[in-house]
């Protein structure tokens, strides 16, 4: 398969490693003037754990392709978009007359509408995912992350399609496993306020570190989350069962789970502190709070835990 990943980002970066080890040809859009920034290679950092649930330590340098053009009679296969979510409604107007017959997925958090956000799209073109990956480049340029076994995926309610199942196939040939998801629209927006939660928890304790050793502060999380489902439920989503459930475990049952999630050691906790070495993710978790705080004052729905942390949002 010929993947484009739009963008030389965190998530990118790590997939496109993983699917040209696989025998795949990958290539990177940059903006017009990145390409003799970034340079023809990445030093990469990473842990995967396709094969080991600790991670595999990966070192190494390697070469990358980037164009800084891009017309629709491209012979791409796949377009990958994975940017933050404020960016992506920029990248959409970008990609959309340049699609070409290339499928587009979509590897990224929303809080827009998801199909509005892909209206402009040829109909029928896109795929939606969510990574299971995270880190960041530090201050060297070095990207300093971790691939997790499980990718997400899911539709907007329909059948999978012949593109749907060529790109999970695409990641199950690479290794990776899916977690499946219907109504991924729903589940993106839960996700969301999980992140918006984390992040609120995060400015308070000053950092991820010291959020993953805080009981009080994990604990938090849930309540931001609690917070934040009336919000949801004010935009149109549905509020399954399956998805608010744990959000309504004795909080310090789920601190203890999460604890136990971030425990020394552990992948997930070496992920999340790489991605804390990052300006770039570290600035991101002041997004998710922020934006959802700018919505519910929008809708009219009270978040008192949100704007009593405003004052660290930017």
């Amino acid at each position: 398969m010929k993947i484009l990943l739009f963008g030389r980002g965190t998530i990118t970066t790590q997939y496109g490693w993983a699917f040209e080890n696989a025998g795949h040809t990958v290539e990177f859009y940059v903006r017009p003037g990145r390409a003799a920034q970034f340079g023809a290679s990445v030093e990469l950092d990473l842990l995967d754990a396709r094969r080991n649930r600790r991670g595999d330590s990966v070192r190494v340098t390697w070469p990358v392709v980037l164009r800084e053009d891009l017309d629709a009679d491209h012979d791409y296969d796949l377009i990958m978009v994975s940017v933050t979510h404020g960016a992506f409604a920029a990248a959409a107007d970008f990609l959309a007359p340049r699609v070409g017959r290339a499928t587009v997925l979509v590897f990224n958090n929303l809080w827009t509408d998801p199909r509005q956000a892909v209206a402009a799209f040829p109909a029928g073109q896109v795929v939606w995912g969510f990574p299971g990956a995270g880190g960041g480049f530090n201050n060297a340029g070095v990207l300093r992350g971790g691939l997790l076994k499980t990718v997400f995926f899911g539709t907007l309610g329909g059948k999978l399609t012949d593109r749907d199942r060529a790109v999970r196939e695409l990641f199950t040939s690479t290794g990776f496993s899916i977690s499946e998801h219907k109504n991924f629209g729903n589940w993106l927006w839960h996700h969301f306020i999980l992140d918006a939660g984390f992040g609120s928890e995060t400015l308070k304790a000053g950092g991820v570190e010291a959020l993953m050793s805080s009981s009080k502060l994990l604990k938090g999380i849930v309540f931001d989350v609690r917070e934040l489902l009336p919000l949801l439920k004010a935009r149109g989503a549905k509020l399954s069962l399956a998805a608010t459930l744990p959000f309504f475990l004795p909080a310090r049952l789920f601190a203890f789970v999460l604890k136990k999630v971030f425990a020394q050691g552990s992948l997930t906790r070496e992920i999340t502190l790489r991605g804390g070495e990052s300006a770039a993710t570290s600035a991101e978790m002041k997004v998710y709070p922020r934006d959802a705080l700018e919505e519910a004052r929008r809708l009219g729905v009270k978040v008192p835990r949100l704007e009593g942390i405003e004052r660290l949002l930017g």
